[in-house]
Order: C-alpha cells, then sequence, then structure tokens
C-alpha cells in the first residue's frame, strides 16, 4: 500500500492512490491534513489545470510545498480531483 513519510511520520496511506507521471495522488480522506498548512505558492499545468500547494508542519519544522493538490482538474486529469501529492525533493519519500 503506498504511504508517504517524512522524519518517520506518516503522512498519508492508501490503496487507493492515482498514479500520474510518477507521483502517487492520495485521496484527501487517507492524509493527514492538520499537518498541513495552505501556501501562497501556485503553479500552472498546461493539461491538469492550477495546483494549490502546502506546506508540511511537524515538530516545530516547517517545510515549505512539500505537497500539492489540483482542486478542480482539468478533464484530462478528473481522476486526481480531490487528491495531494507530495514532494519527494523535500524529503517526503513516498514508497
Amino acid at each position: 500500500m503506498p504511504k508517504a513519510e517524512y522524519g518517520g511520520t506518516i503522512l498519508a496511506e492508501s490503496d487507493a492512490t492515482e498514479r500520474v507521471e510518477g507521483n502517487h495522488y492520495f485521496p484527501r480522506d487517507s492524509v493527514n491534513m492538520s499537518l498541513l498548512e495552505p501556501s501562497a505558492t501556485r503553479y500552472t499545468c498546461p493539461w491538469k489545470g492550477d495546483a494549490q500547494y502546502f506546506h508540511l508542519v511537524l515538530d516545530g519544522e516547517r517545510v515549505a510545498d512539500a505537497a500539492w493538490s489540483y482542486p478542480d482538474p482539468k478533464p484530462a486529469a478528473k481522476q486526481i480531483a480531490g487528491h495531494l501529492a507530495f514532494e519527494k525533493r523535500t524529503g517526503v519519500t513516498v514508497s
């Protein structure tokens, strides 16, 4: 079952992820949203739409833009609506 972890803390775990461009998108209800806070960072993907980013806040540490989602994806990416993915370059591991 895919899971996202940071420093030994499980951030998300689900057997219902959607895999897109090498990333596991976890259903929002499988993500510990209490560890995430909205970021002002925005990105627009030509085929997925507008992304929203989140900072990870854990044990006094704030990891900028550690997760993202597409709240209202374009039709080609409709399967990731209501899902979040994690940025591996921030130290979050997804296995």
